[in-house]
This record gives C-alpha cells, sequence and structure tokens, in this order.
C-alpha cells in the first residue's frame, strides 16, 4: 500500500539522512542555547538520524576515512538531554552530511583533523565546513581579503609599526590571532599607557602576531553577528553589547545579547561577501559587524542561533536544516 505523504502532493516526503556531527564532548554544552544542539534538535525532528563523535576519533583505518561514532537522541526531558549507543566504526562517505563543529583554538590538531576530513572529501564525503575553506579562512586574518569592508588595520609582529598606527589613530584596540570569545584583546587610549607592555606580554616580545584596529565607538551599540547559511543572509543579527566598564561585547566576556533586525547597511555587506564564501564552501558563517565594518569571518563553529530565534521569532535551526537539505539534494 503506498505510503500518504508519498501519494499526496500536499505531505511532501520525509527524506531521512544520517548526519554526523563532530564536536566537542555533549557533557560541555550549554544546554539553553548551544546553536550545535539547535542544529541537532532540529534535525531530528525532521526525522534525521544523528550520529556524534569528537575530532579525536577521526581516524584513517583500512585506507578510508573513519569515524568511531555514537548514535545519538535527543531526548525532550529529564537528567539528561542525550542519549548515545555503542561506538561503531563508519567511513564518513557513509554520512548524507558531516558537520564540522569542533569550536576553536584552531591548534595542530584541528589542523590534522581538516586534513582527515579534506581525505574524507575525495572519498566522497561531503562535510560542512570545508576542510579546505576553514584552513583558508584565519577568522581574523580573511578579513585583510576586504579591505574595503574593514577599518583600519595593522597586522604585526613589529612592536614599532603599532606604535605608529596608535600615532595615527590614537584609539585602537589590539588582539591575538588565535583569540576567542574576546580573549586577549586590548582598547590603547590616547595617552599610549601600558601599549609596549600589552605588545610585548601578548605578542611574547615578537615571537607572536598581533592584529591592531581603529577603535571603533558603534561597539556601544553592539558587536554585531550576521549569519550567513548557503549563501543566504539571516535577516536579523545578535548585537552583543559591552556592559559597564568592559570594550568586549562577546557573551563569553559578559556582553548582552540583543536580536534585531540587519539595518540595510549590514545587509548590504553581508550580501556582498555571501555568494563569494558560500562558493567556496563555507555553508555558515558569522561574520561580525560593528558599526558595519567587518572585524572577523568566523568559520569554524558559528553560534547565535538559538539567541536570535528566541528574540526575533526567525527560526534559525529551521533556516539551515533547509538550506543543508537543499545542498545535499
Amino acid at each position: 500500500m503506498q505510503n500518504l505523504h508519498e501519494s499526496d502532493a500536499r505531505f511532501p516526503r520525509l527524506i531521512k539522512m544520517d548526519f554526523l556531527f563532530i564536536a566537542d564532548p555533549l557533557e560541555s554544552f550549554q544546554v539553553k542555547k548551544d546553536s550545535t544542539l539547535a542544529m541537532m534538535r532540529v534535525a531530528q525532528e525532521a526525522g534525521h538520524r544523528l550520529w556524534f563523535c569528537q575530532s579525536k576519533n577521526i581516524l584513517w583505518r583500512d585506507n578510508l576515512v573513519v569515524a568511531d561514532c555514537q548514535g545519538l537522541v535527543i531526548k525532550p526531558s529529564g537528567t539528561s538531554w542525550f542519549e548515545v549507543g555503542e561506538i561503531e566504526g563508519r567511513s564518513l562517505n557513509a554520512f548524507a552530511g558531516v558537520m564540522m563543529r569542533t569550536d576553536p583554538p584552531f591548534d595542530i590538531e584541528y589542523l590534522n583533523t581538516t586534513w582527515l576530513l579534506s581525505a574524507a572529501l575525495r572519498q566522497g564525503a561531503r562535510v560542512f565546513n570545508s576542510p579546505a575553506a576553514i584552513r583558508d579562512h584565519s577568522e581574523k586574518l580573511s578579513i585583510t581579503e576586504f579591505p574595503q569592508l574593514i577599518p583600519p588595520t595593522v597586522v604585526t609582529r613589529e612592536l614599532s609599526a603599532i606604535e605608529a598606527f596608535h600615532h595615527q589613530y590614537r584609539d585602537i584596540v589590539i588582539k591575538p590571532l588565535d583569540g576567542m570569545g574576546g580573549m586577549g584583546v586590548f582598547r590603547v587610549g590616547a595617552d599610549g599607557l601600558n601599549l609596549a607592555s600589552i605588545v610585548e606580554t601578548l605578542g611574547e616580545n615578537g615571537a607572536r602576531t598581533l592584529m591592531a584596529q581603529r577603535f571603533l565607538p558603534e561597539i556601544a551599540q553592539g558587536d554585531k553577528r550576521v549569519l550567513i547559511i548557503g549563501g543566504e543572509v539571516v535577516p536579523f543579527a545578535l548585537a552583543r553589547i559591552p556592559q559597564g566598564s568592559e570594550i568586549r561585547g562577546n557573551l563569553a566576556a559578559g556582553g548582552k545579547g540583543v536580536a534585531m533586525p540587519l539595518t540595510d547597511n549590514e545587509m548590504k555587506v553581508a550580501q556582498e561577501l555571501a555568494p563569494i564564501l558560500n562558493e567556496r564552501g563555507l555553508f555558515l558563517v558569522g561574520l561580525d559587524l560593528i558599526g558595519g565594518y567587518v572585524t572577523e569571518i568566523n568559520v569554524t563553529s558559528p553560534t547565535c542561533f538559538v539567541e536570535i530565534t528566541e528574540q526575533s521569532g526567525f527560526d534559525v535551526p529551521q533556516f539551515w536544516l533547509k538550506a543543508l537539505e537543499k545542498a545535499l539534494s
């Protein structure tokens, strides 16, 4: 007997797929606002099967890239939000889609995982984001490809270069290239107080490259996270607004997240970058904008799905799933 959903055009046929999520330990998830969990939940609700592993569980074995993974079920309530099955070795090309959702920092082991994922691509796996694209897009340095969209910026190991930059702009922000969550971000005002000390400490006396940018007073209105999914721009941003005397809007640094519609200028910037980044295999991107300037292009594990959805009513996880299903069709 033919299934009703297959025979009646009013009911699209449910296509079940197996999705592997490569992420940090499930126990570490912030359940109330974790974007990876939001992706898992919406995929499960649509009838897709979930699998989970960590980066350390990706390996080359018997001439295949394999994940020692576990089946995963998201539970609606109870003492634990998830249930996992026994560990199984499955080749990555056996999954309809592989989601690389391991959080930074982008260290040598993260890099090793992307190389294994590139090998899996050659064997027919579908990986989001593209491992080569992740490698090619430093979340800090990739903005230099688009100088027309960024604030005045210098990237250097040299104290003298940052001193000259400060002399020109008077009020600057200095940060390491491998920081996350606002870690290691310093503002140096017109008096230049502790500039040399900050550069020497952050840069380990010239051993590490730093980025300095003109301070943008628009940070008071928020460091806005703009999501691009499958080449399409989510029309709401999460403005991460610094609190008290803090200059950092990052939620990890105590910033307050407020969802708001994109301005015309923010939408224009995002739409300029969206097709370029999507063409390179960056299916999910988190742009950081301050005053309309691009300050970072996040490609490893962009977040803010839950906050935008809850505050704006725009269902970001559902938007992500529809774009993913389209990309896999």
